[in-house]
């Protein structure tokens, strides 16, 4: 069980208050967490300490390789990757789906197909339509209106043309969690390569490459606790049979070879940071079974807040909720709903005065959401649970919306 109290005392946004009293509340948490005093403190101190460009001979750059090589290190604990040298780092998950997408396309082939779906958010949409470019065929999984895949429709649609598999893990939008597993037993069957978005995923749940067997997997630390840092596995040998955009200066070899340009040193200390704060909650003798055991405790804390939420919005005559029910643990602490008289904007500018923190609009999955015929009314109001949020968040909000 989760010391929520102690937990929201290293957070020190939570604190502020507004021009009325009102203690902000973030369920914001889709759009990116919070940050914990440990990663502040990380990124101010490289600046103070560290201040440095990497591979000098001097001690502050020494020290520099190691706060990177560390990060890496970390990072692949936290995937449960085999180790470092499968981590590329970026400015984000997007600029990283790009590079990767124009390396694949020196890969693939003029009449080869790629699989998207129509459920995800547009960076792992977009990246993969520029391949249109070279004559690769884009296929779409069709979304459901219960804000699921049609996964028959996936059964028909792969075929030995299939050379990429590109799914999110979650639904940044509807907090749906993707059957990823069945896709990788089946597109293995066609030797298909399989790229995971986990951006919205990763903050709630732990993630272990090796047993998914996907290829790639892309993910952003802002949305568990940290900077605004991006990364990428690889399977252990595939990037160096990549022809990715390079100077001919940098290093030619994975897992840099993809990483163009110098890296942010002081966010990726944070990033560091943030994923020690998540191990932190946990317990174990490794530092992996630390990260999977505080996983368990934030998703079982957060899946109580989220399925409350759920609940109480669903009682209200007015609200209609987009998506899965609670009745599945399988799935985010992310609440969507639309209100029959008041628009997503309107609802998140009347939480906005009692100081609480949602989102309005498509968020970047704009596909689903002209799916689900949501556009022409400007989209969901989204709220996101984190493990900083409690019970008195969660009944306060629901309180100002049905007053509406």
């Amino acid at each position: 069980m989760i010391n929520i109290e102690k937990v929201r005392s290293t957070f020190p946004s939570l604190s502020l208050k507004d021009k009325n009293g009102n203690q902000v509340i973030y369920l914001d948490g889709p759009g990116g967490t919070q940050v914990p005093s440990n990663v502040i403190d990380a990124i101010s101190n490289y600046y103070k300490k560290y201040n440095s460009n990497t591979h000098g001979e001097f001690k502050s750059s020494k020290e520099t390789d190691e706060i990177m090589n560390s990060m890496r290190e970390k990072i692949s604990q936290f995937l449960g990757a085999k180790n470092k040298g499968c981590i590329s780092i970026g400015q984000n998950m997007t600029t990283l789906s790009f590079s990767l997408a124009r390396a694949l396309s020196n890969k693939f082939q003029k009449g080869d197909e790629v699989i998207i779906t129509e459920l995800d958010h547009e960076a792992n949409r977009g990246p993969w339509e520029t391949l249109k470019n070279y004559g690769i065929k884009l296929v779409e999984v069709a979304l459901m209106n219960d804000g699921t895949l049609d996964y028959d429709d996936f059964r028909k649609k792969i075929n030995k043309k299939t050379v990429l598999v590109a799914m999110g893990m979650s639904s940044n939008a509807l907090g749906t969690v993707n059957d990823f597993n069945m896709i990788r037993k089946i597109s293995s069957k066609y030797n298909s390569l399989l790229l995971l978005d986990a951006v919205h995923y990763a903050p709630h749940f732990s993630i272990d490459v090796k047993s998914i067997d996907c290829d790639f997997l892309l993910c952003s630390a802002y949305k568990f606790y940290g900077p605004h840092v991006g990364f990428l596995y690889c399977k252990p040998n595939l990037m160096n049979t990549l022809d990715t955009e390079r100077l001919l200066v940098q290093d030619q070899l994975a897992p840099y070879k993809i990483e163009t340009g110098t890296l942010n040193h002081a966010a990726c200390n944070g990033v560091s940071a943030a994923i020690d704060f998540i191990s932190l909650i946990g317990s174990g003798s490794s530092y992996r079974e630390k990260l999977v055991s505080a996983y368990k405790k934030i998703s079982n804390h957060e899946y109580k807040l989220a399925s409350n939420l759920y609940s109480q919005l669903k009682s209200l005559n007015d609200i209609k909720v987009i998506g899965q029910d609670f009745s599945d643990k399988n799935r985010t602490p992310t609440v969507s709903f639309i209100h029959k008289r008041y628009s997503a904007n309107e609802i998140c500018k009347k939480l906005a005065e009692s100081n609480i923190c949602g989102w309005d609009g498509h968020f970047y999955a704009l596909k689903a959401i002209q799916k689900l015929n949501l556009e022409k009314i400007g989209g969901v109001t989204r709220l996101g649970v984190s493990i900083y949020n409690n019970i008195e968040e969660i009944n306060r909000t629901v309180k100002v919306i049905s007053k509406m």
